[in-house]
């Protein structure tokens, strides 16, 4: 089996300018706190193989332009293992971090707590997950690249904990190392590609790609900005309808501009985020990330015009959040027949997790600016709207429920359908005479 990159090698690959911050001193006991036999010995050649005196190196350096606080684990030594010393050079560098704003990188390669020193290296989760929340609510932006291997306590604190979450192709990452799973556990499921299936990685990313993707997430994280998104021009027609019935039939236009067509005009870059952290995605129907406008940082989270699952409003309510904490503004596209109704959804917590976006937008400190680009349907539309700064587009409309749903509900026969339409005042113009939106947006210049 080849060597793995050391902590220097993954340093090498993001930046060229590291400066290690001081190690923290502790008096040692003989064979540390459990005096078990060995263990001195067992450090003592970690450190004559690796050239390190602990299994994580910290400090300062400069990645794509930003400076950062940087955690790079060695996994040469005893297993990139967590320890009463390790937690000391977390805690350290996470306060730095803290004392002179900067973001945390961690570059994760371990296999979990050092056994040598039993519970008191299993607390040191507690010590790295305080330190992280606190350096969360100090609004700094948290990324983490897993190496491999990624498992235990390591993966369960500073990566999966992490606001962004990358990976390098094939590294092995899950909370139970490969000596601890059961026999039978299938390996693939255990794999940086498996848990971006999983929504719990945001992207896998090249070794030659990892300074550039790091140093482009950086510099979207750390331009806070307290100015609303502006309000997108409208890529479709911008005649209004004539009637409710004309309003739907062109938010349904398959021709008709989409979530992406929108993004590209609106965004000179971006970089997305996936999946909801609970084991789900919907690649399908939510487009979620961060992109620079006319020069600023603005958060998206955009509906592609199918129904949107569960794990996409988890998602969409991640994105809110973490705008709201690191001051990014946020703008929304809002595009759906409505939220999936199967079976699956139902068992995914469709309810709850429609619940928790509405939640995210009512709390968020940050602005939002939604613009409905085609379909808004029913309250599976409006949780993604920002109330008081919601728009609409000429080719779309707003709908308590579906017409043909309305009908059905009312008992009216299916001719009734486009009469029920227009009771239901969906067109843009009827919106903006009833106050539910600001306005109709203009033509794209």
């Amino acid at each position: 089996m080849p060597e793995r990159p050391s902590a220097r090698d993954a340093l090498a690959l993001v930046t060229d300018d590291f400066a290690e911050l001081p190690s923290p001193g502790r008096d040692g006991q003989p064979d540390g706190p459990l005096a078990w036999p060995g263990y001195d010995a067992s450090r003592a050649r970690a450190a004559a193989r690796t050239g390190e005196e602990e299994s994580v190196v910290c400090g300062r350096a400069t990645v794509g332009g930003t400076p950062v606080v940087l955690i790079a684990f060695e996994f040469g030594f005893l297993g990139g293992s967590l320890g009463e010393h390790t937690g000391d050079r977390l805690e350290a560098a996470h306060v730095h971090a803290r004392e002179r704003r900067l973001p945390v990188v961690s570059l994760v390669a371990t296999g979990g707590s050092r056994m040598q020193e039993g519970m008191l290296a299993l607390t040191q989760l507690q010590r790295v997950a305080r330190q992280s929340a606190l350096t969360r609510a100090a609004g700094l932006p948290q990324l983490a690249v897993l190496r491999d291997p990624t498992t235990g306590g390591g993966w369960a604190t500073l990566g999966a904990g992490a606001d962004v979450v990358l990976a390098l192709p094939d590294a092995q990452v899950g909370f139970a190392g490969s000596r601890v799973r059961p026999p039978d556990a299938d390996p693939a499921a255990y794999t940086a590609q498996a848990q971006l299936a999983a929504g719990t990685v945001d992207a896998v990313v090249r070794p030659g790609e990892l300074r550039e993707t790091l140093g482009r997430w950086l510099s979207l994280l750390t331009a806070p900005s307290a100015e609303p998104a502006p309000v997108p021009g409208a890529l479709g027609r911008v005649d209004l309808p004539a009637t409710g019935w004309d309003a739907v039939r062109r938010a349904r236009d398959p021709e008709r501009p989409r979530a992406h067509a929108y993004l590209d005009a609106y965004f000179t870059g971006r970089a997305a985020i996936s999946g909801d952290r609970c084991g789900g995605t919907d690649p399908d129907g939510m487009l979620c990330g961060f992109g620079t406008h006319d020069g600023r940082t603005i958060a998206y989270a955009a509906q592609t015009g199918t129904a949107t699952r569960p794990a996409g409003y988890r998602t969409a309510a991640r994105l809110i959040r973490l705008a709201d904490r690191l001051s990014l503004p946020v703008l929304t596209l809002v595009d759906t027949p409505g939220a999936a109704n199967d079976a699956d959804a139902e068992r995914q917590g469709a309810g709850a997790a429609i619940a928790d976006l509405f939640a995210a937008v009512a709390t968020a400190r940050t602005p939002i600016t939604t613009l409905v680009v085609g379909e808004g349907g029913s309250g599976g539309a409006l949780a993604l709207a920002a109330p008081g700064n919601t728009w609409v587009t000429p080719d779309s409309y707003f709908s308590v429920i579906a017409p043909e749903l309305a009908a059905a509900i009312l008992k009216r026969p299916p001719e009734q359908v486009r009469q029920t339409a227009d009771r239901l005042r969906v067109r843009p113009q009827d919106l903006v005479a009833l106050g539910v939106v600001r306005g109709i947006a203009g033509a794209a210049t």
